[in-house]
């Protein structure tokens, strides 16, 4: 998503489509282990859960490339706006799921740590990570220039971007079509929304100013959520989302009898997981661990298990969008 970010069976529309933005894992056994050293407790127990933790690190392949602090403290704080099935989302048990969090599993078990989403607003993201309230952002935001270089309201302080799945926007309708839109220059004169600080926002208003006297009506959403709801109850003729959640929402909401994805798949980008300029180590170690799973065939089962293989990369890149 350029001033923002791009944020199912893919497979089945990706005959005209380009490429275009779990729960949590408790960490008990770590923050037993914190607690106890903090006061000082000696006892075998502490020891037993200290004893642990460092097998469980010297089991992971990578967990050597972890800066000291996070591989100590066994936990890396993932800032995520989890309100974005399929990607991030909260299950009926209100635990995060969806792809993002299960990559974010899997790379957790190369690197001898837990991944722990915290739900976060998605514009306040990468600000958060700079002032220390997480230590990544994973929450299908795009990888651009802009994000690098912190040039964006959403990206202040910039981020280094490990680059793990591609995708684009889409626009999103009632079952139907019944405003017959094909592609964005139809949008001209229609209620349209989208959600605030991403790709697709942009993207709606870049056509806003093609569209001359036939101005679009813009809703402009906190979350995505949102933005759905809008279309549901009518009161918005379109939505732009991203690529994989308009797909999930055309085949999933409604027993796939709610809404429809039109036209192509608009502008891929890559996705990244955002680090703070100030923690190469880190980003080298995400890269790492993502470039081990997508060898080892974990990465594309758990695209499979969510229908987005489409999104799919061989390559794990830093900083590699445009």
């Amino acid at each position: 998503m350029t001033a923002s970010t791009t944020r199912r069976s893919i497979a089945a529309k990706t005959r005209t489509l380009r490429t275009s933005r779990t729960a949590v894992l408790a960490a008990t056994a770590v923050a037993g282990a914190m607690l106890l050293t903090a006061c000082g407790d000696q006892t075998n127990d502490a020891g037993t859960k200290e004893k642990d933790t460092g097998t469980k690190a010297s089991a992971a392949p990578l967990a050597d490339k972890l800066p000291k602090e996070i591989l100590d403290k066994g936990v890396i704080t993932v800032g995520s706006d989890i309100a974005y099935a399929p990607m991030e989302f909260m299950d009926e048990n209100n635990q995060p799921a969806g792809v993002d969090v299960d990559l974010g599993k899997e790379l957790g078990k190369v690197l001898g740590v837990e991944f722990k989403f915290q739900n976060a607003t998605f514009d306040q993201l990468v600000l958060g990570m700079n002032n220390n309230r997480h230590d990544v952002v994973m929450s299908s935001m795009t990888d651009t220039k802009e994000r690098q270089q912190g040039a964006t309201e959403d990206a202040k302080g910039g981020a280094d971007f490990v680059n793990y799945f591609k995708a684009g926007s889409a626009i999103l309708t009632q079952k139907g079509n019944p405003k017959e839109i094909g592609g964005l220059d139809d949008l001209c004169g229609l209620t349209v929304a989208a959600q605030r600080g991403t790709a697709n926002e942009e993207l709606l208003k870049d056509q806003q100013k093609k569209c001359g006297d036939k101005k679009i009506k813009e809703f402009i959403s906190d979350q995505d959520t949102d933005s759905i709801t809008q279309l549901q109850t009518k009161r918005a003729d379109a939505v732009i989302t991203d690529f994989p959640v308009a797909l999930y929402n055309e085949l999933e909401a409604g027993g796939g009898k709610l809404f429809e994805v039109v036209g192509d798949q608009i502008d891929a980008a890559p996705y990244g997981i955002a680090v703070s300029k100030k923690n190469p180590e880190l980003r080298d170690a995400i890269q790492a661990a993502v470039q081990k799973i997508i060898d080892d065939g974990t990465y594309g089962e758990v695209l499979k298990k969510w229908k987005a293989e489409s999104g799919a990369i061989e390559k794990a890149t830093v900083n590699a969008g445009q």
